[in-house]
């Protein structure tokens, strides 16, 4: 085949997953201008326009998505072919995009990544923190890192953290000044700091457990954001009490710039998973950092539940 013609379709196909030049141009290496150049290149050497184009995005027309369905097999079959030809590799070679939570992405991402790099220097490891929920298979991450029950639909899954203990926290002089809450309903009377999910615009329902009993609060926050990190350091500002990650909290504990309120309530949440599709063949630097993130772990599993957004 015409090598200028393969690198056409599979630009293509490129955009028409991203669903937009600058998605596709920011994954590929390149600038949007170039891509579109492409793309015209393609549609005046076929003949028929493939992609209808907006100001905001573009979307494959019925004949580029007749084509997308004979072209997507033939791009997979060039994936297996790369994967398998991957093996063969003496050391582990290319580079790892994973998309995680921050939590998980500071916690348990970062930690096992010296390691990673030790035993694998041939492979570049990307990064991209994001709490909102993500379609990895259309953003062209190799996995993604997010909590049980928050994974996409028919993916592979494999626990990298135990559960997550939360902690319930205020500075002492909002303690002083405003009373310590000891049971959930004592927050009607406090100012609290709460969490927006990005996905959904929802605000984050506060849960409790105690003695085997989970109960949920919506609770009228006084500071919203959608950032843990912004919520850590309103608390530390003394705006209210917070619910975090005790991974997140644990330093302030420690030195006492945070104490421990609701003591006994705080909830767990579940494992971190990492995730990653099911109909591609893992390359040889993927499955080194899958084993890197696992360590000794863990359990696998697939047919994940469809993501929430929560």
């Amino acid at each position: 085949m015409d090598r200028d013609l393969w690198s056409g379709l599979a630009v293509f196909a490129d955009i028409a997953e991203a669903g937009s030049f600058t998605k596709a141009a920011a994954r590929l290496g390149q600038s949007p201008s170039s891509l579109s150049h492409a793309m015209r290149v393609l549609e005046t050497r076929l003949g028929i326009r493939l992609l209808d184009r907006t100001t905001r995005s573009v979307a494959p027309t019925s004949a580029g998505e007749a084509l997308l369905e004979r072209l997507r097999p033939a791009l997979d079959s060039v994936d297996l072919a790369l994967g398998a030809l991957d093996t063969a590799r003496d050391r582990p070679a290319g580079r790892i995009r994973i998309n995680a939570h921050r939590t998980a992405a500071l916690h348990v991402v970062l930690p096992k990544l010296a390691g990673f790099a030790r035993d694998c220097p041939e492979v570049a490891v990307e990064l991209v923190v994001n709490d909102g929920l993500v379609d990895i298979v259309a953003e062209r991450f190799d996995c993604g890192v997010r909590h049980e029950g928050e994974l996409q639909r028919d993916m592979i899954s494999v626990a990298i953290s135990p559960p997550v203990p939360l902690v319930f926290a205020a500075t002492k002089t909002y303690v002083a000044a405003h009373g310590l809450p000891e049971t959930p309903d004592d927050l009607g009377r406090h100012r609290c700091i709460c969490y927006r999910y990005t996905s959904s615009g929802t605000i984050h329902v506060w849960e409790f457990e105690r003695d085997g009993r989970r109960i949920e609060r919506a609770i009228p926050g006084s500071f919203v954001t959608n950032d843990v990190d912004v919520m850590r350091d309103a608390a530390l500002n003394g705006l209210g009490v917070v619910c975090l990650p005790r991974a997140h909290a644990d330093p302030h504990l420690a030195s006492g710039t945070l104490v421990e309120v609701l003591d006994g309530w705080a909830p767990t949440l579940p494992p971190n998973h990492l995730y990653y599709p099911s109909r591609r063949q893992p390359s040889a630097a993927f499955r080194a950092f899958l084993d890197a993130m696992r360590g000794d772990s863990i359990s696998s599993r697939s047919g994940i539940t469809p993501a929430s957004d929560n």
